[in-house]
């Protein structure tokens, strides 16, 4: 009985005899000047190129917490001082000098990148102020009598303002509520700043939805003036309803603010009560960063101000249910029009 036949492993050559059996190998030659290794043996021997190491600056970060903590106390003793500026070209003076400093640090270069970013869209919400303003004066018919109609039905005939305005009256709930409404001319400013600098793809989704937003909010002025219920009291046309918005500020001890508040209310467009931008802006500000919200508090907090906002607005006399309703209707419309239209550009296309 014969051995079974050798079997060549792979890549070894295997002489033949002239009638093709198999012959014998011949012995390996062994040469002291050759030995086997392995090929992963050779690897640490040969050069390796390394990536681009970024060049670290470690005191970047702490001279912008210098830079921004100078900001921020200086805009708080002015805002102790003369009140918290609700106009829009302040504000954004106050943010696009905190970005131009951030961007300093980092040279010109950066700085040049922020000034072609930012001043196209202070140049639009700046037109947006403008136009706002005279959106009062091209003789459409202001609207009253259907908003108090259909508050009276939201409240079961009574206006929701009258009575809110009878259950709080606690000072503390004043002082919040002054917070509450002022924020609406910090947040979205601060918020624009804060995504430029952390988050660049959410800060443009962020600036198309503020300027969509405006844009359907400035058209809503111009076809369907309304008068708030402050003013429609005033007109004689609803029972007595106080204005409170600026009323928290003498609690907390800041009676100017107060009055550079009301003041900065008497320069703007009377009869834009619908829809309620504040609330736009406020479920805006949550539908933007819910996504984003890693913490429970966090989320708790975004949903807090968004029905917070609303809540604060129909007590202070500023404006009706229905309009804050539209003004959250508005918000989330926006959002959900920009996500189809950057999911249909996103989407592939099949040529014909």
């Amino acid at each position: 009985m014969h051995p079974p036949p050798h079997l060549p492993l792979p890549g070894e050559a295997v002489a033949r005899r002239a009638d093709g059996t198999p012959a014998r190998r011949p012995a390996p030659i062994a040469s002291p000047a050759v030995t086997a290794v392995e090929p992963t043996a050779l690897l640490p021997a040969l050069p390796t190129l390394s990536a681009p190491v970024a060049v670290r600056r470690p005191w970047r970060a702490p001279v912008r917490i210098l830079l921004w903590s100078g900001l921020a106390l200086a805009f708080v003793a002015v805002c102790a001082r003369n009140g918290l500026p609700t106009d829009r070209v302040v504000l954004l003076g106050w943010g696009l000098t905190g970005l131009v400093a951030h961007a300093a640090v980092d040279g010109w270069r950066r700085v040049a990148r922020l000034l072609a970013e930012w001043l196209p869209v202070a140049a639009l919400l700046l037109a947006y102020d403008a136009t706002r303003g005279l959106a009062d004066g091209l003789g459409m018919p202001v609207h009253v009598t259907e908003l108090v109609g259909a508050d009276r039905w939201v409240g079961g005939g009574v206006l929701p303002t009258i009575w809110l305005q009878r259950a709080l009256d606690a000072d503390w709930w004043k002082a919040l509520a002054a917070l509450v409404y002022g924020s609406h001319f910090v947040v979205t400013p601060l918020l624009l700043c804060v995504l430029w600098v952390r988050n660049r793809p959410l800060w443009g989704r962020y600036v198309r939805l503020v300027l969509a937003l405006s844009a359907a909010g400035l058209a809503t002025y111009v076809l369907y003036p309304a008068a708030p219920p402050w003013l429609a009291a005033k007109e004689g046309m609803t029972e007595p309803i106080r204005r409170l918005s600026a009323t928290g500020w003498d609690v907390l001890g800041l009676p100017h603010a107060g009055a550079l508040l009301t003041d900065s209310q008497g320069q703007v467009n009377q009869v834009a009560a619908v829809p309620s931008l504040h609330t736009a802006f406020a479920v805006l500000t949550c539908l933007v960063l819910l996504p984003v919200a890693r913490r429970v508090w966090q989320r708790a907090a975004l949903v807090g101000y968004a029905v917070l906002m609303p809540l604060v607005l129909v007590w202070a006399g500023e404006h009706y249910v229905v309009d804050t309703l539209l003004g959250a209707g508005y918000a989330a419309a926006v959002v959900v029009v920009a996500g189809a239209l950057r999911r249909g550009a996103a989407a592939p296309t099949v040529d014909g």
